[in-house]
């Protein structure tokens, strides 16, 4: 049995967001640091209304961008240099 638990990681010590049901003490665990999908808006020289402004404007992009079809593109420069 597989359960997955959203928690954050703090002074050490990871805090779950809730409790894991029907789980033992001392269960093995396995834990993956994700990426926080921050983006620091002024590092990049614009505002949060200037983001909202150029995502609403490339959102008609977003359909095909992430279609399976695009995948060839993520290794599109080193297939080319292969060549």
């Amino acid at each position: 049995m597989l359960t997955t638990i959203q928690g954050i990681y703090r002074a050490g010590k990871i805090e779950l967001a809730e409790i894991p049901y029907n789980v033992s003490e001392n269960t093995p665990v396995i834990v993956t640091f994700l990426d926080s999908n921050t983006i620091d808006l002024s590092q990049r020289g614009i505002d949060k209304i200037q983001a909202a402004m150029l995502r609403e404007r490339l959102i008609t992009f977003a359909e095909e961008w992430d279609s399976p079809e695009m995948d060839i593109y993520d290794t599109y420069g080193l297939a080319k240099n292969n060549l």
